[in-house]
C-alpha cells in the first residue's frame, strides 16, 4: 500500500496587496497571506479552522503549511504517518495495514509471515509458497529429496522428513515386479511374498492370467488348473480326467491308480463303492454282492 499525499492541485495561497477581505471573518487581508477556494479567499487562521482536516494519529488539525498525508479515509501529518511498531516513517515506502494498525514490510513478515522450513527466509506475501502439515517453503525452496529439482504444483510423496516426486520415489522404494522387473506403482499381486504385477501373473503354461483366478504351482511356477491337471494330476481310473482336488473333491486311491470320488463305483451295478469293501477284479472294480455272482 501506499499513503497518499495532499497539497498538488489544492487550494491556492496567495498574497493579497488591494483592498481584500477574508469571507468567513471579513478582516481585511491586504498584505496578508491568504488561501483562495472556491468560494473566495481565506485567511490562514480561518482556512485552518474551516477546511483542515484531523489526523487520525495525534488528533490535531493538519495546518496549511503541513504535508499531509491520507489512507482509506484517514489523514496523517507526515510526521504521524508511522509503523505502530517500530516507528519508522512511513511517508515513502511500502506498508500494509493490519486491522487498524499502519505495519512497515519488515514489522508485519515479523509478525504475521511464515518462515520457509528450508532456507529459513521470511515468506513475503504474495511470493509463491507451498505450505504442507503446517510447514511452508518458497517454491524454489520445496525440493525432491532425490533428484534435487523443485516440485513445484507437481505431485509429491513424503517420507519421514523428506519429499520426493513420484518418479523418484518409485525408483527408489516402489516394490518392482518379480517377472518384468518394472516398478509396481498401484495394485499388483503378491505370489510367495513377491509383488506382480496383475498382468505379468500368468500361467506358466498357456499364459492366462491368474489374478483373481483359482490356481495351484509345482516346482513354484504357478498354473491354471487346468494346465495343472493336464501336466501333473493324477488321472482318474475310470473317466480319465484330471484328479486336482479343487472345488472340494476328493478322491480315493487303490495301489497305483486312483479315482474320483463319483467315479469309484462298481463296475456291474455302478454301486458307489467309497467306504465300502470292494473286490479288484483285473481292470475292474466290483462290490462284493457282484463279485459273489462271478
Amino acid at each position: 500500500s501506499s499513503a497518499l499525499s495532499a497539497g498538488e492541485g489544492g487550494p491556492q495561497t496567495g498574497t493579497m496587496t488591494e483592498c481584500f477581505d477574508c469571507d468567513n471573518c471579513k478582516e481585511s487581508l491586504y498584505g496578508r497571506k491568504y488561501i483562495q477556494m472556491d468560494n473566495g479567499p481565506y485567511c490562514i487562521p480561518c482556512y485552518d479552522a474551516h477546511f483542515a482536516n484531523t489526523c487520525d494519529e495525534c488528533k490535531e488539525l493538519i495546518g496549511h503549511d503541513c504535508r499531509e498525508l491520507y489512507y482509506e479515509d484517514r489523514h496523517y501529518h507526515e510526521h504521524c504517518f508511522r509503523c505502530f511498531r517500530c516507528d519508522r516513517s512511513l511517508a515513502d515506502e511500502p506498508f500494509t495495514c493490519q486491522g487498524e494498525e499502519l505495519l512497515c514490510n519488515d514489522c508485519y513478515c515479523s509478525e504475521f509471515s511464515s518462515k520457509c522450513i528450508a532456507c529459513e527466509k521470511t515468506v513475503m506475501p504474495g511470493s509463491r509458497k507451498l505450505e504442507y502439515n503446517g510447514q511452508t517453503w518458497h517454491e524454489h525452496c520445496f525440493i525432491c529429496s532425490s533428484c534435487q529439482q523443485p516440485i513445484g504444483s507437481r505431485s509429491f510423496i513424503p517420507d519421514k522428513k523428506d519429499y520426493y516426486c513420484v518418479p523418484c520415489y518409485e525408483s527408489k522404494f516402489a516394490p518392482r515386479c518379480t517377472r518384468c522387473k518394472k516398478t509396481l506403482t498401484k495394485g499388483g499381486v503378491t505370489y510367495r511374498d513377491e509383488p506382480w504385477h496383475k498382468e505379468c501373473f500368468v500361467c506358466t503354461g498357456c499364459k492366462t492370467p491368474l489374478a483373481g483366478q483359482q490356481f495351484t504351482s509345482q516346482d513354484d511356477n504357478p498354473y491354471c488348473i487346468k494346465c495343472f491337471g493336464n501336466l501333473y494330476a493324477k488321472k482318474c481310473s475310470a473317466c480319465t480326467k484330471p484328479i486336482t482336488g479343487f472345488g472340494g473333491g476328493k478322491y480315493v486311491s487303490f495301489e497305483d491308480r486312483h479315482w474320483h470320488h463319483n467315479c469309484f463305483n462298481c463296475a456291474r451295478c455302478n454301486t458307489s463303492l467309497v467306504g465300502k469293501g470292494f473286490i479288484p477284479d483285473n481292470d475292474e472294480i466290483l462290490c462284493r454282492d457282484c463279485s459273489s455272482d462271478l
